[in-house]
C-alpha cells in the first residue's frame, strides 16, 4: 500500500464466495457502485477516500477529497440514506484559504444522523492548517481552523488534525500535530482538542514522559468510549533517542499525560515501537494494533487492551508459519483493529513471507487470548497480497462474526479490491469486489479504505479505483 504523507492509503473490503447462515450475501457486498463527484468533479486524488461514520442503520457519511476542473483539491462529503447515496457535497474552505486550498479530509465522525464532524487540514498561502467543519441538522457550515496551542508557530506551521470522535452530539474530541515556537527550533508536538457544548476549544500541547528535544509526535488515532472518556494512539522519541508507542487518555473531558507502552518482551533496545491503530467501546474497553523492532531486527505486530484505565505490556502477534525472518509488518492507520466485546476482537495487515511475497493476514482474540494469525486465503486467480496490498479495515457487529477489507494482486499483475467475511470465528476466502463501469483495476492507490457494519447481513463500505491511467473514482459497496 501506498502512503499519502502521514496518513496510509489503501485497498479494499471482503466476503465469502459460499456464505454461511446470517453473512451478507455477495450479490450486493462485491459489486460496487460508482460514486458522484460534486459539479466539476474530475478525480479523487490518490485515490484518497478515506473515512465513513455510520450513526445508524439507515445513514453513513464519507469523507475525503477531490480535485476539480482547476485543479483545485477539495473536501468532499458523500451521505446514504435508507441505501441511497444523496448528491455529493463540497466542503467550503476557511476564509483566507490559499487558492488551491488542498483540503484534505482523514476523518469524519457522526454522533447522531445529521450531526458530524469531518477534519483533516487546509493550506493558506504560507501555512498548512488543522481543519474542522461541522454538520449540525443536516446543514454543512464552511470550514475554518482549529485554534492551536498558544506556543505553535505562526509562520510555515505543519498542523493538521488526523483523527476525530463524536459520541454525542456537540461534543467531540480531536487529535493531530503540529509544529512549536521554540527559538532553538520548532519542533513536531502532539495536539489535543474538545468540544464542548457546541464550542470548540483551543487545542492543549499533549504532555509527554521524558522526551527527545524534539519528541516527534505522531498521533494517528482517537476512540471514545463516551463523551469525554476517549483514547488516543502513536508515538514519541524520549530522553534516550528511542521511539515508543503512545497512549494519552481523556478522562471525563481531561486528558491525562501521554504514557509510553512497554513493547514485547523480545523488543530490541531501540525497540521503534508506534502504535497504528485503537478501538473503544462503550463498557470504557479499549484495544490497539501497532508495530516494533524485535532483538533481530525485524519489524512485527503488536497488541494490547486496556482495562480500568491502565494498559499492560504489548504482546507480539504471532504471524503465519510462512512469514519471512523479517516480515516487515506493515499497519495502514484506519481501521485495522475491532471489537465486538472487551474479549472478542480481530486484527489485520500485510507481512512479507519467507518467498518475498506480501502478503494480507487476519488474527482473532477470543475470551481474551490471541489466536496466531492466518494468510488471507486468496480470490480464484490471486496472485499474493502484493506490495500495496493486505488487510486495511475490519468491523465487527458481534462476537466472532467480522468484516474485514484489503486488496490483493492478481494473477495478471493487477491490484483488485477484495473483502472477507468471518462466520463463527471462521475467516471464510476472499471475494473480488466487481468495480463500477467494468474498470478493471483499484490501481496501487485505490481500494476499500473503510467499512461499518451494524449486523453480520448489513454493511456499507466506501473506496476508489482507476479509470485511466492516474485517474481515480469513488465507489460504495453495500450488504
Amino acid at each position: 500500500m501506498k502512503y499519502l504523507r502521514r496518513a496510509a492509503l489503501v485497498a479494499a473490503t471482503s466476503l465469502a464466495l459460499t456464505l454461511p447462515a446470517g453473512a451478507i450475501s455477495p450479490a450486493n457486498w462485491t459489486v460496487a457502485r460508482r460514486m458522484s463527484l460534486p459539479a466539476q468533479g474530475t478525480n479523487i486524488p490518490d485515490g484518497f477516500i478515506s473515512s465513513l461514520s455510520c450513526p445508524s442503520s439507515t445513514t453513513c457519511v464519507a469523507a475525503g477529497a477531490y480535485t476539480n476542473a482547476q485543479g483545485e483539491i477539495l473536501g468532499l462529503i458523500e451521505t446514504e440514506r435508507n441505501g441511497t447515496w444523496l448528491s455529493p457535497k463540497s466542503l467550503a474552505p476557511p476564509t483566507g484559504a490559499a487558492s488551491d486550498p488542498g483540503v484534505t479530509l482523514y476523518q469524519v465522525s457522526c454522533a447522531a444522523a445529521g450531526n458530524c464532524v469531518a477534519a483533516g487540514s487546509y493550506d493558506t498561502n504560507a501555512s498548512e492548517m488543522p481543519l474542522l467543519v461541522e454538520e449540525h441538522d443536516g446543514r454543512w457550515a464552511r470550514g475554518r481552523a482549529l485554534a492551536l496551542p498558544a506556543n505553535a508557530l505562526v509562520k510555515g506551521q505543519d498542523a493538521l488534525i488526523r483523527a476525530v470522535s463524536c459520541k454525542r452530539a456537540t461534543s467531540c474530541s480531536a487529535i493531530g500535530i503540529y509544529q512549536d515556537n521554540n527559538p532553538v527550533g520548532s519542533r513536531s508536538e502532539g495536539f489535543v482538542a474538545n468540544e464542548v457544548n457546541g464550542v470548540w476549544r483551543r487545542a492543549t500541547e499533549v504532555a509527554l514522559p521524558k522526551s527527545n528535544f524534539d519528541p516527534f509526535v505522531s498521533l494517528v488515532q482517537v476512540s471514545c468510549s463516551s463523551a469525554g472518556n476517549c483514547v488516543a494512539i502513536g508515538s514519541f522519541i524520549d530522553a534516550n533517542d528511542v521511539t515508543q508507542a503512545l497512549v494519552v487518555q481523556e478522562t471525563n473531558g481531561v486528558w491525562r499525560r501521554g504514557e509510553a507502552v512497554a513493547p514485547p518482551a523480545n523488543a530490541s533496545r531501540f525497540a521503534g515501537a508506534s502504535w497504528s491503530e485503537v478501538t473503544c467501546l462503550s463498557d470504557g474497553s479499549c484495544a490497539a494494533l501497532g508495530t516494533y523492532n524485535s532483538s533481530t531486527g525485524a519489524i512485527e505486530a503488536m497488541t494490547d487492551n486496556e482495562s480500568v484505565g491502565s494498559w499492560g505490556t504489548a504482546v507480539q502477534v504471532s504471524l503465519p508459519p510462512g512469514a519471512a525472518p523479517n516480515p516487515h509488518v506493515t499497519l495502514f492507520g484506519f481501521g485495522g483493529i475491532a471489537c465486538s466485546s472487551a474479549d472478542y476482537c480481530s486484527l489485520g495487515g500485510q507481512y512479507k513471507d519467507a518467498a518475498g511475497k506480501y502478503q494480507g493476514f487476519l488474527a482473532n482474540e477470543d475470551a481474551g487470548s490471541w489466536a496466531a494469525a492466518q494468510d488471507v486465503d486468496l480470490p480464484t486467480g490471486g496472485a499474493s497480497g502484493g506490495a500495496n496490498g493486505g488487510i486495511v479495515a475490519l468491523s465487527c457487529p458481534r462476537s466472532d462474526n467480522c468484516e474485514a477489507s484489503g486488496s490483493y494482486l492478481d494473477s495478471s499483475g493487477n491490484y483488485q479490491a477484495l473483502v472477507v467475511n468471518e462466520v463463527n470465528g471462521v475467516w471464510q476466502r476472499a471475494s473480488q469486489v466487481t468495480l463500477p463501469e467494468g474498470a478493471s483495476t483499484v490501481g496501487v492507490d485505490g481500494g476499500v479504505y473503510a467499512i461499518d457494519c451494524w449486523s453480520d447481513s448489513s454493511c456499507v463500505g466506501i473506496g476508489s479505483y482507476l479509470t485511466g491511467s492516474s485517474t481515480y473514482e469513488g465507489f460504495t459497496l453495500t450488504g
